[in-house]
């Protein structure tokens, strides 16, 4: 663990972790941990499905199933921002997580009817604003302040959950998508995201003051009323987004492309700046200089990350693209489903995360210790490396017509590593230092740099026609140049938040 150079923060949610004495994870790690893995394989389960069910059942093309998937993908890393500031000032953590849960329940189970494809994707929006980035941020709660040792190895935990849940979600959800019906699979997603929700709401006693407010008692049928009234205002704004958007949609699409983009950031930054004002009567301190650097650090982390994140989610795209139509898929005279090979990610993950948390541990406490900066920064550049195995893949594939299975399954492998070097740190990292006041909306904020990134992912490929550019040897140039640019800048940004120089 990166002990900050400053005394540790108050605890966010007077939390009630059990001693850092010994490196045991607090008990209450187990509850977020499958409340996440059922979320995820819901997730996971639909996102491994859209692309192929856009092109293969409803006659998409290829640009346009792409741009959906990017507009979608970008749009539920997006709304955490929103939903986190909602939290910190209105909700508390636990009761957005349960009525982002029961939102993106209705979502999924919205999407196997194909009339409500765009009303079911509202609502995975919605609610994943109000989940995500709130169990993210609870699980910093369980433990005693910033310097707690097992704060690094409990985020590595539980991004195994999360990626358990995404393995399980292609072989189960994937299958039944491409074998039995599109519509089986997206039904089963939203079963996962139930189960989610149960075991949220039935190990409250594990997660003792775990995202809760100071007034706050655990969720019960006292709160029936406001998780309904919150739900039901979800599904009307969706109903209201898409009534609007088919008037101002044709007007807002003809502006420039500069303008329609600056008036979506100012009606992000307006709406994020009133709901996240402090009340006059808050019990938390100022904001200091030091907590500011902080601030701006994490934002500068965030715009580097964009350029990992861009070709990761490459995954559910021209990846999966790939993998249906240039890859061979026959394994002893048996064709595999497609979706099959998006499991490779989060079985490696499952296997390695482990491996990582406690080489993150050993490593920190050694004088080859690296900063949370400096390993997002290799893990940039390990994906940039398994960029060069695609290039060389679609290469064999443009002369052959397909290319065999090992090569997706290496690139998945490589990409993997550098996900465990980036995503669990920056989380960890993110938790750890963010000012108390603004932690669950600078959660949602780090979960910004995805949303842009999934957008990129979504189009890059069409922005790149015309120039002569291939993809995969952009995104490795990219990858690349982005790890090493963050990477000499290290020592300036561990100065800017506090954290200790990196020495190796």
């Amino acid at each position: 663990m990166i002990n900050s150079a400053v005394s540790p923060a108050p605890d966010q949610a007077g939390a009630a972790a059990s001693t850092p004495t010994s490196l045991r994870q607090p008990p209450g790690l187990k509850v977020i941990f499958f409340a996440e893995m059922w979320e995820r394989f819901s997730y996971y389960g639909m996102r491994a499905l859209l692309v192929l069910y856009l092109v293969n059942a409803l006659g998409y093309t290829r640009e346009n199933a792409l741009a959906l998937y990017g507009m979608y993908t970008g749009l539920v890393y997006l709304t955490p921002m929103i939903g986190g500031a909602i939290a910190d000032k209105y909700l508390g953590k636990r009761r957005a997580a349960v009525i982002g849960g029961t939102v993106m329940m209705l979502g999924h189970f919205a999407m196997a009817f194909e009339p409500l494809m765009h009303v079911a994707l509202g609502l995975l929006i919605v609610g994943n604003g109000f989940f995500k980035a709130n169990t993210s941020s609870m699980v910093g709660d369980l433990y005693d302040g910033e310097s707690d040792p097992r704060r690094a190895g409990g985020y590595s935990i539980f991004y195994m959950g999360i990626n358990l849940g995404a393995f399980l979600a292609p072989l189960v959800a994937g299958t039944l998508g491409e074998k039995m019906g599109w519509h089986y699979g997206f039904g089963a997603a939203g079963v996962g995201m139930g189960l989610g929700l149960i075991q949220l709401l039935w190990g409250q006693k594990l997660l003792g003051r775990a995202g809760l407010m100071p007034h706050q008692k655990p969720v019960g049928m006292s709160d029936l009323g406001l998780i309904l009234g919150w739900t039901g205002a979800s599904v009307a704004l969706v109903y209201g987004v898409i009534g609007a958007w088919s008037v101002v949609g044709p007007w807002y699409g003809g502006l420039p492309t500069g303008l329609r983009v600056g008036l979506a950031v100012a009606f992000i930054v307006g709406l994020l700046l009133a709901i996240a004002r402090p009340s006059k009567d808050s019990e938390l301190p100022p904001m200091s200089s030091q907590d500011w650097g902080r601030v701006l650090g994490i934002v500068i982390v965030m715009v580097f990350v964009i350029a990992f994140w861009t070709g990761f989610e490459q995954a559910g795209g021209t990846m999966s693209l790939f993998a249906d139509k240039q890859t061979d898929r026959e394994f002893f005279g048996t064709v595999i489903p497609t979706t099959w090979f998006q499991s490779i990610n989060p079985l490696t993950i499952v296997l390695l995360a482990p491996v990582f948390a406690l080489l993150w541990t050993r490593l920190d406490q050694s004088r080859y210790a690296l900063s949370d900066v400096a390993k997002q920064a290799l893990g940039m550049i390990v994906l940039g490396l398994g960029f060069l195995v695609m290039t060389q893949a679609q290469s064999i594939a443009d002369l052959n017509g397909k290319v065999g299975a090992q090569w997706l399954a290496l690139v998945y492998v490589i990409h993997t590593i550098g996900e465990l070097m980036l995503s669990p740190v920056g989380l960890s990292m993110v938790s750890r230092i963010a000012p108390a006041r603004l932690a669950a909306l600078l959660m949602g904020v780090w979960f910004l740099s995805s949303a842009a990134a999934n957008y990129l992912a979504g189009t890059l490929e069409h922005m790149l026609e015309g120039t002569g550019i291939p993809l995969y040897p952009f995104l490795a140039g990219l990858s690349i140049g982005a790890g090493v640019l963050l990477f000499l800048i290290t020592p300036l940004l561990n100065r800017l938040m506090g954290l200790r120089k990196t020495t190796a």
